[in-house]
């Protein structure tokens, strides 16, 4: 499934993001959602959000 619909993701599931230094090479960072930061239904561009390790981006891809 592809991050852009926000009530496709759940804290606690593990996703693909890219990074908003990455956003030009598409180099992906994989992690465990925290937190939501996006707060409309659908972003064109992936749901931004926070990795339990702080790091923040757009899911890309859920992986589990």
């Amino acid at each position: 499934m592809d991050g852009k619909n926000r009530k496709d993701i759940l804290p606690g599931l593990r996703v693909s993001i890219v990074l908003k230094q990455d956003q030009r090479t598409g180099r992906r960072t994989e992690g465990v959602v925290k937190d939501i930061l996006t707060s409309s239904k659908f972003h064109p561009h992936g749901i931004k959000v926070r990795l339990e390790d702080g790091q923040v981006g757009r899911v890309q891809e859920i992986l589990e």
